[in-house]
């Protein structure tokens, strides 16, 4: 580990596998950037596929093996020596967070503190988990019959895990899975492997979480990747990131029949309702747009206004947008930093000027902060009369940017709304709760905020309809993803 005198902070080279930390054979490095200044600080061990194919065959050992499946007690004892061995690192981890991820430093509590808090919630909530249910006595042709369902571990586990959120990620994805009583192995995003390669050392170093339980593989490569999800050995994969590497993973485990656990992309529709405040929906609407420099799945992207209140809408959302603090994500009170690259910010510019094109107004934004010349910073950028077909309203941006459309209906909102591939988020603002609720049930997405009240917890499922995703993650339902149910009848 180094450290510069800007507090760039570079994170562990070495990927974990079978309890070892290493390198590839050969020593193949690959650089990591930090987006705020587009410079090379550090490197990561660059995994090939066979490195992949070890790692699964460590936790494919270790899942045979069965002791950890079985000891629910030392899975607690060390899940709960991740969680203060992590909370002994956060400091290193903020910084590694800020230097590959470019997130502001003054915003980092969400994607450190929290899932840090979290994995001793899936601690606890697996050690009070019910394995074992009875349903009682049923009929059949055969006579009476008592039914238990038992909830047992898939197996081997695969994680691929983003880069805009990535320790977050990485800790959601697994940590569950390994209480639970499965083996995993991770592969984390190749622009952000330090969040991963670092926990892996942590594991290693601070836990007594057996070899071959939790494998970390980097790699630059895609088709490291492809392999874990390929690989016969593998009984499930997770992974969050866009459709278009959820639709290729679910074709990669199609041979084997893989269980796939998917949250992939959004393009969620905010409706504000006639009689909503506009006053406080939206310059929050503004700050959910910039605060992770757009780069976030669940982002109410699309703004759709009534057309009787439009231009006041507008005005106030070109305000709150015109004084975000954007800059170094090193300096305190800056909320949004770069884009996570020079590709990311290419395509942000790119789908702006397709909608300037396919005649929507620009009103403010629209390129390159003039203060922020190096590093890959786009400016906070409204986007109005935009017409729903058009690509800007239908593509997933990634970026700072916030289409606004009318509408003059409440039924003409929830169409153009429920008017794509994807149902992730969702979002209504409106005086009136009960009617906001009302449009909220009509939207086809898995989750819906009304007057900025979260739907987003530990406690609760989360996940996508139509083109967003497979499965749940958080509450019961998300810890259940990760076990299978054996029904047993036996006598009563």
């Amino acid at each position: 580990m180094t450290t510069t005198d800007t507090g760039i902070q570079a994170g562990e080279q070495r990927m974990l596998i079978d309890g070892e930390l290493q390198l590839t054979d050969g020593g193949t490095l690959f650089d990591v950037e930090h987006p705020g200044s587009g410079q090379v600080v550090g490197q990561a061990t660059d995994a090939t596929v066979a490195d992949m194919a070890r790692a699964v065959g460590a936790a494919w050992r270790a899942s045979e093996n069965a002791n950890w499946a079985r000891d629910i007690e030392f899975r607690f004892h060390c899940l709960m020596q991740l969680h203060d061995a992590l909370d002994r690192n956060k400091e290193r981890l903020r910084r590694v967070l800020v230097t590959e991820v470019g997130c502001p430093i003054s915003v980092t509590g969400a994607q450190i503190e929290e899932p840090i808090a979290e994995v001793k919630h899936w601690a606890e909530h697996g050690r009070n988990f019910e394995y074992l249910v009875d349903t009682g006595i049923h009929q059949t042709h055969l006579g009476p019959a008592r039914r238990k369902l038992s909830y047992e571990p898939v197996g081997v586990v695969g994680a691929i895990t983003p880069w805009n959120v990535p320790f977050y990620l990485n800790v959601a994805e697994t940590v569950p899975a390994l209480m639970a009583g499965n083996t995993v192995v991770l592969k984390p995003a190749q622009l952000t492997p330090w969040s991963g390669t670092e926990l892996g050392r942590i594991v290693a170093e601070e836990t007594d979480i057996p070899a071959g339980v939790f494998n970390v593989v980097s790699s630059n490569a895609n088709e490291v990747g492809a392999a874990l999800s390929a690989d016969p050995r593998v009984d499930m994969i997770t992974f969050t990131g866009s459709t278009a590497t959820g639709r290729a993973i679910l074709a990669a485990g199609a041979a084997t029949v893989k269980k796939t656990l998917l949250e992939l992309g959004g393009k969620s529709a905010h409706i504000v309702l006639d009689d909503a405040h506009f006053g406080s929906a939206l310059p929050l609407a503004a700050m959910m747009a910039c605060v992770m420099s757009g780069q976030s799945c669940i982002l109410p992207s699309r703004i759709l206004l009534p057309r009787s209140r439009y231009d006041e809408g507008v005005a106030v959302l070109k305000a709150a947008m015109e004084n975000f603090p954007v800059g170094d994500p090193w300096t305190p009170g800056i909320m949004q930093g770069p884009q996570i690259s020079a590709a990311q910010r290419q395509k942000v510019l790119g789908l702006i000027a397709s909608g300037i094109e396919s005649g929507a107004r620009l009103v403010t934004g629209g390129g390159v902060p003039e203060n922020l010349p190096n590093g890959y910073y786009t400016q906070p950028t409204l986007l109005a009369d935009v017409d729903p077909d058009c690509q800007v309203a239908q593509e997933e941006i990634f970026g700072p940017v916030l289409t606004v459309t009318p509408y003059d209906n409440d039924d003409e909102a929830v169409a153009i709304a429920n008017n794509s591939i994807y149902g992730l988020s969702g979002e209504v603002s409106g005086t009136d709760v009960d009617r906001a609720f009302a449009i909220a049930q009509r939207m086809r997405t898995g989750n819906v905020t009304i007057n900025g009240k979260s739907h987003f917890g530990i406690a609760s499922p989360f996940g996508g309809t139509k083109q967003s995703g497979l499965g749940y993650r958080n509450g019961t339902h998300g810890y259940a993803e990760y076990l299978a149910i054996k029904t047993i009848g036996l006598p009563e």
